[in-house]
């Protein structure tokens, strides 16, 4: 176990090169499955998140490796079906795989997936496209047996919700089925985007992608390509609110600004100043940040709930009062009581939370409790007076490459320490 250790009060300063996005190559990885020959994915993170992935595609039968930042992939050579439960439960979007597998199979085994405790992530609406699709589906002791003996065919899926791990399940089981599947009401987040170039350039015809109706027509092959793997919009909010929170100048490379444009001019309200330069940003603070007008998370174009942790941490040293409405998830305030013990003022009743900026934050001992919550720590205790120690950084390893590295890099005083 190892715990990140904080000295705050260091305005950043520097250059940060942005890496590839968690939430994009994930669902990537698992489409691999569905293609013949070799899949090279260029500007893939280094996350635990993405090793797991790997392991999962190992353990199917896939070649699968990794060499600084491009993994290549091979899954001609795939012999099993069946997901074991001690890998699905390594990260909460493991269940990416049952579309896929689908696909390729026509039958598959896995359990419910683990991850980040930010409440319950039914996946209702994944199993109901799927039946839709043939597949025949039983849930038993926590195990999901799924078979389309006769092939996945084309449907017409209605979402009750636009989500994104539901309506990426989808795209892989059609992407090879019999037919036209039209998914409606479609999630748009630019990492759907992503996945549907990438199913494109492998010979899948996909269409409407970013907006809210997806239209597929499966095909009997697909094959490999190279592809790189879109920059990860979340963390790059995330090194940017640490600049500004912290009243320093950060200048951020092989960025999408386009991909941000729901975060960006959220930024900007607080006072930071905000200058694009084709795949940079730079960023520079006010001596004094401005709490911004109320927030509600929402599906894309919405603000995300990835990003409302780590407005909330800069809210606690913004000049004013804050108010945030959770709508997504029901327990993603769990980073609120280490912000408390930080010294931040906020109340919180049901999924809102009022947030009073406060003079100066206070290092304390804190413990992540999911990988954006525990980004929110690292933030506060950047602004702290004192010492910050946050403990259980396994989270934020999920979705950041070595964040203690690229904060350092931009003047922090930050180090990661093995817990004694």
């Amino acid at each position: 176990m190892q715990k990140l250790v904080i000295t705050g009060g260091i305005p950043l300063e520097g250059t940060v090169v942005l890496h590839g996005a968690k939430n994009s190559v994930l669902p990537i990885l698992a489409a691999s499955l569905l293609c013949q020959g070799e899949t090279v994915l260029e500007n893939c993170p280094r996350l635990t998140d993405v090793f797991a992935a790997c392991r999962i595609l190992t353990d199917l039968g896939c070649r699968c490796h990794m060499k600084e930042h491009t993994a290549v992939i091979s899954a001609d050579g795939m012999c099993c079906e069946e997901i074991p439960e001690r890998l699905m439960q390594e990260m909460r979007s493991s269940i990416i795989f049952l579309g896929a597998l689908l696909g390729r199979c026509g039958v598959c085994h896995l359990s419910y997936p683990g991850g980040c405790e930010l409440g319950p992530r039914p996946i209702d609406m994944h199993l109901d496209a799927l039946r839709k699709m043939g597949a025949e589906i039983v849930q038993n002791g926590g195990r999901l047996h799924c078979c389309a003996a006769g092939g996945l065919h084309g449907a017409k899926v209605h979402l009750k919700y636009p989500s994104v791990g539901a309506t990426e399940n989808i795209m892989l089981a059609a992407v090879r089925a019999k037919g036209t599947t039209y998914i409606y009401n479609a999630a748009r987040e630019p990492e759907i985007c992503d996945l549907a170039a990438f199913l494109r350039q492998c010979g899948a015809e996909i269409h409407g992608d970013g907006g809210d109706t997806l239209v597929i027509h499966g095909v009997s092959v697909l094959h490999g390509t190279v592809y790189r793997i879109m920059p990860d919009r979340i963390a790059g909010i995330t090194y940017l609110a640490a600049a500004a929170i912290t009243g320093g100048t950060v200048q951020m490379k092989q960025t999408e600004p386009a991909q941000m444009e729901n975060l960006l001019p959220v930024l900007e309200q607080t006072g930071c100043r905000i200058d694009i330069a084709d795949k940079t940003l730079y960023l520079h603070a006010p001596v004094k940040l401005r709490a911004l007008p109320p927030i509600r998370t929402m599906p894309h174009p919405g603000f995300p709930t990835d990003a409302q942790p780590i407005f909330m941490a800069l809210m606690t040293c913004a000049d004013g009062v804050s108010v945030f409405e959770e709508t997504v998830f029901e327990n993603r305030y769990r980073h609120v009581d280490a912000l408390l013990k930080m010294g931040a003022e906020i109340y919180v009743s049901g999924q809102t939370a009022v947030v009073k900026g406060v003079r100066q934050l206070s290092g304390a001992p804190v413990r992540a409790t999911d990988l954006r919550g525990g980004a929110a720590m690292v933030l506060a205790g950047l602004a702290a007076q004192g010492v910050t120690e946050v403990t259980q950084i396994f989270h934020m390893d999920r979705g950041y490459e070595t964040m203690e590295t690229v904060l350092s890099g931009l003047g922090a005083s930050i180090k990661r320490e093995n817990l004694e």
